[in-house]
């Protein structure tokens, strides 16, 4: 097959999709926002409907360096969301690479944009055992293998890399890597859908995620969006109701993927067969993982991968990057702020300067001495770049976080005994808590959104809210560093039959704050997450809790790497909704809540005790001992 001209695609089409859809972020969040031009490199660009084993032709644009006469390796994203693009975004977007020398591919998967074939959400793993069998990975190396015969002055050695969507498609790739495969980065992957990223975390569903992000990749080959009647999205889904009526009122409900979701409501095969950590069994490729610690979107999958790869890693070539930074934030700008706060340092480029361009110079070109370190991360609040020799590093202290009365937060365990010993409010579905400042626009609102920075937005505009509990230490009177993952325990009891439970580990700025009076008392999150009740025994098979009952939670908030300083305080909010992201519990047991009715619904008295015998705590891990008592004022 030959390489023939490329058709110049309008990128009007491509640049609105790139506003809706987030995995466009390798599109869009790379498309060099905010970064000064300093010329351009030439590329000649080129198309090819490349065929992979059961006949299916994949579209793929490539770009041939013209001021290069080496030898060069290949870099490639695969994705969903259109691989058109013109010289002068690339020169945009892999500026760094770019400079490097690299000959770039960029393709659409199967079903997608110029691609044959059937597209397939997060398409499973195929059974090895059947020899017509494909799936993503078997695209990927029937690709590369299409490319190192036909691409002219290739080096015979392919990278892959992609954020969100495309860093899934990159992960894919290790299950059946072709031999040229030499390096790949997952970044953002969206690794598991059910456990912790796009769809639900916990068992919880992301409802406004979930249903406008089914409707634009489901609704037309090339993207589409969901229309509301009004700007404030938490009332447009507080006035819809029920799950139930998208399935049965709205055309999006007829969607593939939507239908899945009232299908398996649980983690049973359907997803666990769509899960990447499960595949990743044994790391024969260099692989540079990257996370952000406020993406929005796939932060558990990064981590995860790399945490399952670990323990396959035998020769030492699995690796985690992670830094201050929103889904894709790492590939645009600067990277010195994120929404309000400041890190006071260039951390995107650096990621793109000094770990990025090097990983794949190294392992595709042999360029250089590069040692890339098994954990590149980025501590906030100290703000500093630190390295591990592992992830989590050694030599530090667990650390329990207890709940006291009258709102304090303290290190010393309680020493009351029984069950009157417990803060209380009450949850209603009619009225649930806001995951973000309102007006709370479509998620990717072409006019704007606040989605991309809500990680990191001031937690008080819900610390007055009667359905919202907290408990806070004095000023700390030294640095307590916190690295590594952050687990809740709960102990609490609900007058209802099912519940969420929503804990947040927020960073309270003093009110004196010098660097920037306008931080004064800000409530910074750095780690929150949901646990749907019903699967506190088992994801697989959930079960009604006991009205009234004392019963453990324990869940993960996500790791991270951050110090509290001197002065600040650390607070702890706890709640059970966290609306429209998170979908409203009926708080009574229903089989299907995709299928439950409005009656369904109803308000729970919410009980969280924190006795010596329920002692309800944050674990973390501290570097040293550091005592902390204290009074929330």
């Amino acid at each position: 097959m030959t390489i023939k001209p490329l058709f110049q695609r309008k990128l009007l089409r491509a640049a609105l999709l790139a506003a809706l859809l987030p995995g466009v972020l390798l599109y869009l969040a790379q498309s060099g926002q905010g970064r000064s031009q300093t010329g351009s490199r030439p590329f000649e660009k080129r198309e090819a409907m490349i065929p992979v084993r059961d006949g299916v032709k994949l579209h793929t644009v490539i770009f041939i360096p013209k001021d290069r006469s080496e030898a060069l390796p290949v870099l490639m994203t695969r994705t969903p969301y259109g691989a058109d693009m013109s010289v002068e975004t690339l020169n945009q977007a892999q500026k760094e690479l770019i400079e490097e020398g690299f000959i770039f591919v960029r393709q659409d998967i199967r079903g997608r944009y110029g691609s044959e074939g059937e597209f397939l959400m997060n398409r499973p793993a195929r059974d090895k055992g059947d020899a017509k069998g494909i799936d993503e990975s078997t695209d990927t190396y029937d690709t590369i293998d299409w490319l190192v015969k036909n691409v002219p002055n290739n080096n015979g050695r392919v990278g892959v890399f992609g954020i969100s969507y495309p860093g899934w498609l990159s992960g894919m790739a290790l299950l059946n890597p072709h031999p040229a495969l030499k390096a790949v980065s997952p970044q953002g992957t969206m690794a598991d859908t059910w456990m912790g990223d796009d769809f639900f975390h916990h068992g919880a569903f992301r409802l406004s995620y979930g249903h406008e992000y089914v409707a634009a990749m489901e609704s037309a080959k090339s993207g589409g969006q969901v229309k509301v009647d009004r700007y404030d999205t938490y009332e447009w889904y507080l006035k819809l109701g029920p799950l139930s009526n998208i399935t049965d009122k709205l055309p999006q409900g007829k969607y593939p993927t939507w239908q899945s979701f009232v299908a398996h409501p649980n983690f049973d095969e359907y997803w666990q067969k769509r899960s990447m950590p499960r595949y990743l069994t044994n790391v024969t490729v260099p692989t540079m993982n990257v996370a952000g610690w406020w993406d929005q979107e796939d932060f558990y999958g990064p981590m995860k991968a790399y945490e399952v790869q670990e323990k396959n890693d035998a020769k030492g070539m699995n690796f985690l990057v992670a830094g201050p930074w929103n889904h894709g934030g790492w590939a645009r700008g600067e990277g010195d702020t994120l929404g309000a706060i400041q890190f006071k340092s260039a951390t995107a480029r650096f990621f793109r300067e000094k770990i990025q361009a090097p990983f794949f110079a190294y392992y595709l070109k042999d360029k250089g001495n590069f040692k890339m370190p098994e954990a590149y991360t980025f501590q906030t609040g100290s703000n500093r770049w630190m390295t591990y020799d592992q992830w989590p590093p050694r030599n530090l202290m667990a650390r329990h976080l207890y709940f006291y009365g009258n709102g304090k937060l303290s290190f010393d365990p309680p020493s009351q005994e029984g069950e009157k010993e417990f803060d209380s409010y009450i949850s209603d579905p009619a009225h649930p808590v806001p995951y973000r400042h309102r007006p709370i626009e479509l998620t990717y609102d072409p006019r704007g959104s606040g989605w991309y920075n809500w990680e990191v937005e001031d937690q008080r505009f819900v610390t007055d809210r009667s359905d919202v509990l907290v408990w806070e230490t004095e000023p700390l009177k030294e640095d307590v560093t916190v690295i590594g993952d952050i687990i809740a325990h709960l102990f609490a009891s609900t007058s209802g039959s099912d519940s969420d439970w929503v804990v947040k580990l927020i960073d309270v700025y003093p009110e004196d704050y010098p660097d920037n009076p306008r931080m004064g008392g800000y409530q910074l999150k750095v780690a929150g997450e949901v646990m749907r009740g019903r699967f506190h025994k088992s994801f697989e098979k959930p079960e009604p809790l006991v009205p009234g009952k004392v019963t453990e939670f324990a869940f993960s908030l996500r790791p991270h790497d951050h110090t509290f300083l001197k002065g600040h305080k650390i607070m702890v909010q706890v709640q059970s909704s966290w609306f429209p992201m998170i979908d409203r519990n009926p708080q009574k047991y229903v089989e299907n809540i995709f299928k439950a009715k409005e009656s369904d619904f109803q308000a729970a008295q919410q009980r969280i005790f924190r006795s010596k015998s329920f002692p309800s705590h944050i674990k973390l891990s501290v570097v040293g001992a550091q005592p902390m008592t204290g009074s929330r004022k």
